[in-house]
């Protein structure tokens, strides 16, 4: 299963990074033309909102994810929201990066003296949600306090009860695929186990029913923007239609435009999970800037819990 455990953490950082150059072009027609077909990372555009960033860096969705990653590593491979909460409060002082309304939110309400259980603002994005690959990574053989952690990490700076119950979704999902189940099926086996309320089975029910749909259709019907309501959905139809073919999902989501990075996340860990790290293109791992920062963090939370060192 660590390939595939491998394939899940790496397959959301690289989504990320792929999004990066198109990242908030709500026209696909304007990503074909100034960029043709997305398969390789690119840099951003001098009037994007990650300008300065570099192809391979990350969008501010999977800078944060890093810091995760790095909260992990450094208490033993075990969730501590107060240790991720200090590291992604320092991540934030001097950012030169896009900084979103629900970080501002939950910076202030830190400066106001809230904790991390109660920092979160009330932000129905989804981007909260997308960064819990590296708590599945460590936590992926104890389900009940991985959902407890992703749950929280979600909650720190996206306090919707529809976005961390989103998070817990597809938590769940992704634990059913390492578990070896089909990312279809796994939709569809989560949504019956888990006691989801409206609108969420409504939006995995619409989600799956379209997975016969062209992309662009189905996603611009649904919703490019962070929102959940739109993401939530079209992030299941991205799975569901593309769930033999990692690479092409993750293209496919960039081509559409709109919120790619928040989505790709999510598409990257699920997938990630069924494919494994031989599934991702070599040139997506060998180009991302921080890749070799991820292999040493990804070794230290194996090294915390007893496995193997996998060559990659």
């Amino acid at each position: 299963m660590d390939h595939k455990a491998r394939g899940m953490l790496w397959a959301a950082f690289a989504a990320d990074a792929l999004a990066l150059g198109a990242h908030w072009i709500y026209d696909p027609a304007v990503i074909r033309r100034r960029f043709g077909r997305v398969e390789h990372y690119l840099a951003p555009a001098p009037d994007s909102y990650h300008s300065g960033k570099v192809a391979g860096d990350f969008t501010h969705y999977g800078d944060q994810m890093l810091v995760l990653l790095e909260s992990l590593a450094e208490t033993g491979g075990r969730f501590h929201l107060s240790d991720f909460a200090a590291r992604w409060r320092r991540l934030f002082t001097d950012y030169r990066g896009y900084v979103d309304k629900a970080t501002k939110a939950a910076l202030q309400r830190f400066a106001e003296g809230h904790g991390p259980e109660t920092s979160g603002a009330s932000s129905t994005d989804l981007a909260g949600a997308g960064r819990a690959a590296p708590v599945l990574y460590a936590h992926r053989k104890d389900p009940q306090g991985c959902l407890e952690a992703v749950r929280a990490q979600t909650a720190m700076t996206h306090n919707h009860p529809t976005v961390v119950e989103a998070a817990a979704y597809f938590a769940r999902v992704t634990l059913t695929v390492l578990s070896g189940k089909h990312p279809a099926d796994a939709l569809e086996t989560v949504l019956q186990e888990m006691s989801l309320q409206e609108p969420l089975v409504s939006w995995v029910r619409h989600g799956l029913e379209s997975a016969s749909m062209e992309t662009e259709a189905a996603v611009l019907d649904f919703g490019q923007s962070c929102a959940v309501d739109g993401a939530f959905p079209s992030v299941v139809h991205l799975i569901a239609r593309y769930a033999d073919d990692l690479r092409e999902a993750l293209i496919q989501n960039v081509m559409v435009g709109g919120d790619s990075a928040g989505r790709g996340l999510l598409v990257g860990m699920v997938l990630g999970a069924h494919h494994g790290f031989e599934a991702l293109p070599r040139q997506w791992i060998e180009a991302l800037r921080a890749g070799e920062k991820i292999r040493r963090l990804a070794e230290r939370i194996d090294e915390a819990h007893g496995a193997q060192k996998i060559p990659g």
